[in-house]
């Protein structure tokens, strides 16, 4: 197995960011022509992995639904950080921490419009690492 840490900056608001890219020039490195599966990680207790479209929307209609479904607010018992930061260790449960992408002859096999994206809620920890794995067949 082969692995690589890339390290985000998510900035001081709630964030999607595409890391189809980084991904992309991964499995580029790692697995030449090669099938297999990227695992895709973020070891942080409040982020989480998505595959959604970006561009076009989704990405923050995706935020507004995080929003609507885990308020900024006072109601978490968890409640060190900025107001609402229990949201932020809720949200994984909701957006898993990882997301397996198939890899076919050396390319992401994602539909048309998807794309791999870190989602982060935590204003109060704006620098993130991701870790990519390839997993050859």
């Amino acid at each position: 197995m082969d692995s690589e840490v890339v390290q985000v900056h998510t900035g001081s608001a709630d964030a999607v960011h595409d890391l189809t890219r980084e991904c992309e020039r991964f499995v580029s490195s790692y697995a030449g022509d090669a099938s297999g599966l990227l695992h895709v990680f973020v070891p942080h207790a409040t982020a989480g992995i998505a595959i959604i479209e970006t561009g076009a929307g989704s990405d923050d209609d995706l935020l507004a639904a995080l929003a609507d479904l885990l308020p900024s607010d006072d109601r978490w018992r968890h409640q060190h950080g900025s107001p609402g930061h229990g949201r932020s260790h809720v949200m994984p449960a909701v957006v898993p921490p990882y997301a397996t992408v198939p890899v076919i002859d050396g390319r992401l096999a994602l539909g048309t419009w998807q794309s791999i994206c870190l989602v982060d809620l935590n204003v109060d920890n704006p620098d993130r690492e991701v870790r990519l794995s390839f997993l050859p067949a």
